[in-house]
């Protein structure tokens, strides 16, 4: 019914527009016909999503602020990362070079604070230097095997079906073999290089990895926010890199702080066993040589077996740090 009419006393009638055609008569002529979801483009709408984002990372900063043990973690690595930034400019020189009389031991020469080892080379030197080998050789490792890690993962429990079955099976392939011996054949049949460690350490963290995202990427895609972007239509790539990946990676993230620690050791354990790039000094290495005269100057070993404990424990502690703030069982305590 377009229009309404009231009846007067002299028979005529008045005619009255619908109250929607009123109130519409005030809208401006070039509003569109048909606006889809304007409510999403609103001001406010913006402002409360982003602002509830700002206030999500806010929050778990301060939880992780919060972990003394955390804090103490981050201070620790920060001076292991600094060590290794500025270790060229300290010691310019080859930290492989000898510099003075061998077995100098700490304090005895002010001119090299920590002693020197058996060939005369200042340890000082070499642990400043063996720390940039060290966080170069964890950091890279593990953004290797995470990527190949998360990209694996991320098929097998998206699609799921045969695709998921054979991805689990070349999974469990590496995951029979040690990974320390594999690592070891890996590096012994290729030059023992700084690029050969870090592909080898690599190879054998990514499965744990995979198998992580993947059952993250099982529960993710079942939920309410996932199947309504499949009903929109979206893409198998959007669904992946902007649905679930986002929702995946608190879990990932604390994983790849153990990672590095780990990639950590197994570049000592190489350098150890003298399976390391001979030209660049390492903390395993140092140990290495430093273990023929371990009783008759232990500093040669403890000193760089120190450098090792602290970043390796200022690594866990990053992580559970990381786990208590990212962790969803503990929102509802935040």
């Amino acid at each position: 019914m377009n229009s309404q009419k009231l009846a007067t006393l002299d028979g005529r009638s008045i005619g009255f527009a619908p109250q929607a055609k009123a109130e519409g008569s005030q809208i401006s002529p070039e509003a569109p016909k048909h606006p889809r979801w304007t409510h999403i483009h609103a001001p406010d709408v913006r402002a409360s999503v982003s602002g509830t984002a700002w206030r999500g990372v806010r929050r778990e900063l301060k939880v992780f602020l919060g972990n003394y043990n955390a804090v103490f973690g981050t201070a620790i690595l920060l001076l292991v990362a600094l060590s290794a930034l500025f270790a060229s400019l300290v010691y310019p020189g080859d930290p492989l070079e000898m510099v003075a009389r061998p077995f100098l031991w700490p304090g005895q020469n002010p001119a090299y604070p920590l002693g020197t080892d058996s060939m005369g080379r200042d340890v000082l030197a070499g642990i400043l230097h063996g720390a940039r080998i060290s966080l170069t050789v964890g950091l890279a490792a593990t953004a290797l095997g995470l990527t190949a890690g998360i990209a694996i993962g991320a098929v097998a429990g998206y699609f799921g079906g045969l695709i998921d079955d054979i991805l689990v099976k070349f999974i469990e392939i590496f995951q029979t073999i040690p990974s320390f011996v594999l690592l070891v054949v890996l590096v012994a049949i290729a030059q023992p290089t700084t690029a050969t460690v870090t592909i080898a350490i690599a190879i054998v963290s990514w499965p744990t990895v995979a198998r992580l995202t993947r059952a993250e990427f099982r529960t993710i895609r079942e939920k309410d926010y996932v199947q309504a972007a499949r009903s929109l239509g979206f893409g198998h790539s959007r669904i992946i890199f902007r649905e679930i990946l986002p929702n995946a990676l608190p879990p990932l993230i604390v994983t790849s702080s153990v990672m590095v620690a780990s990639a950590i050791l197994m570049e000592s354990a190489l350098s150890f066993m003298g399976l390391g790039d001979p030209n660049r000094v390492s903390w395993g290495s140092m140990i290495g040589a430093g273990r023929d005269v371990i009783r008759t100057a232990w500093y040669l070993t403890a000193l760089p077996g120190l450098a090792i404990v602290f970043t390796v424990l200022s690594l866990n502690l990053i992580g559970d740090g990381l786990n208590d703030a990212l962790n969803p069982r503990f929102s509802e305590d935040r």
